[in-house]
């Protein structure tokens, strides 16, 4: 036979015994896992549940899921073993990982801005009680605008109606096909 027929079949067995190799591997790793939980232990299952290990047999854990509710599971049905960092971060809402060192963000933004004194005409128009025209129109400007409003909308349905009068009406047999 010539080594470029035998080829093929070498790569398609090497890919194949690469396979199986890093899932034996995953698989020790997952079983080493659930031979090192300990009562106490955080746990996520297969099926997406957090809970605490009670107590751990050969086959089966008992998992504390909340007080007074303990359930029996297959160890296969242990999906993680979590650390207790990350157990309380993601049960209880708890951040044990804060750095007592790191910058604290403020409520408001007061204290991210320091005015200068070279900033004075700034502080001066902040400082001042003037009012500062925003476009907006007094009360008595609203009222004619809004009655100015209502006129025109009368208008615009008063010719509505007309047009509909004018225009002969269509029964069940007509179309406007030519």
């Amino acid at each position: 036979m010539n080594a470029f027929t035998l080829l093929p079949f070498i790569v398609l067995i090497a890919a194949m015994f690469l396979m199986t190799r890093s899932a034996k591997k995953k698989q020790q790793q997952a079983a080493q896992m659930r031979n090192e939980m300990q009562p106490g232990s955080g746990v996520r299952t297969i099926g997406g549940m957090y809970a605490t290990v009670k107590e751990v047999n050969e086959d089966t854990v008992l998992l504390d899921a909340a007080p007074g509710v303990d359930l029996l599971f297959a160890k296969n049905a242990i999906g993680a073993v979590l650390s207790d960092d990350e157990y309380n971060r993601i049960v209880h809402g708890i951040e044990h990982d804060l750095k007592s060192d790191a910058d604290i963000v403020p409520d408001d933004a007061s204290s991210l801005t320091e005015t200068d004194e070279t900033d004075e005409p700034a502080a001066a128009a902040a400082a001042s009680d003037d009012k500062i025209d925003l476009g907006k129109k007094d009360a008595a400007e609203r009222g004619t605008d809004a009655v100015q409003a209502a006129e025109d909308k009368a208008e615009a349905a008063q010719a509505a109606e007309a047009q509909a009068k004018d225009e002969p009406k269509k029964t069940d047999g007509d179309s406007d096909a030519k």
